[in-house]
């Protein structure tokens, strides 16, 4: 990472590839290092410099000023200043934009450096469900940082997208913003059947990392619904919801009527939209083979 930010420290912008080839050559990396492959058949190097940007960019230490381009920022130059011989992704945890990056909670699991994925005694299996785990991670929390970077109405449009994904909206996949002057308290609403008889009404809050949804929020999303004669509703966040919210849910869940809420966090939100494909694309897909034991029976 450090050379990274050494190359960086001209304050130029640079695109992906210049910079790969500019760090490498800082690096004086031999032609027998570059020829290295992981068992992928990807370029270690390549891989390396991949997770370096992106450790840095997720500590701020560099911005993306467009797509795959990087410059250096005041907290990159801090970084050469304070440790001029290299540093490590367990350096840049104690940053500030690093852990309000992180999501909430992280399996051990997906903490793992891709170095560590790459030369541990994990089985091959193991190696690709751990790696799958932290690059899910990473993509999540980039998911949340652009939901946090949009308007509110296009939050509300991707959690419509995302329940019509998950099956909701009937055979006619029926889904409606109501965002706006006069919503209501509801942002949108969703049919569960062909007629529209049964609907689930949706509350969107574009909320940053740390502004956590108190239980007001949700009583008045739960007095919403009464308004509109429904009982069920969906409550989708981008940060978290707090300990009384979450009891406030549950207690009119399980009480003798029919409401029912149903609370989603950013991590969640984020986990559904990676599993549904909704603004997510797969990259690469890998097939796992075994012998086939009755064949040679």
């Amino acid at each position: 990472m450090l050379p990274v930010l050494k190359v960086l420290s001209d304050g130029t912008v640079w695109a992906r590839r210049p910079l790969r080839a500019a760090v490498f050559e800082y690096m004086q990396l031999t032609e027998t290092q570059l020829a290295e492959q992981l068992p992928s058949g990807q370029s270690r190097a390549n891989n390396r410099m991949g997770w370096a940007t992106s450790a840095l960019a997720r500590a701020e230490a560099v911005s993306k000023p467009e797509r795959a381009h990087f410059q250096i920022t005041d907290v990159g130059r801090a970084l050469i200043e304070q440790y001029p011989n290299g540093f490590t992704e367990k350096d840049l945890q104690a940053l500030p934009a690093y852990q309000a990056y992180e999501p909430q909670t992280r399996t051990p699991a997906s903490l793992v450096s891709s170095a560590e994925v790459a030369e541990s005694d994990l089985d091959p299996v193991e190696q690709m469900e751990a790696g799958e785990r932290r690059l899910h991670a990473d993509v999540g929390v980039e998911l949340i940082k652009r939901l946090r970077a949009q308007a509110p109405e296009f939050l509300e449009h991707s959690v419509l997208d995302l329940l019509v994904k998950m099956g909701y909206g009937g055979t006619e996949k029926f889904a409606q913003r109501l965002g706006g002057i006069g919503d209501g308290g509801v942002d949108g609403v969703i049919d569960q059947d062909a007629l529209g008889l049964d609907r689930v009404y949706v509350q969107a809050k574009r909320y940053a990392q740390g502004n956590v949804v108190q239980r007001p929020d949700v009583q008045g999303f739960a007095g919403a619904l009464q308004g509109v004669g429904a009982n069920r509703g969906i409550f989708i966040t981008t940060s978290s919801f707090s300990q009384g919210a979450i009891q406030f849910a549950k207690n009119i869940s399980d009480s003798a009527g029919n409401t029912r809420i149903v609370l989603i966090d950013g991590e969640r939100l984020a986990r559904l939209m990676i599993k549904y494909g909704v603004g997510v694309q797969s990259v690469r897909t890998f097939t796992v083979v075994a012998v086939d034991e009755d064949y040679f029976e």
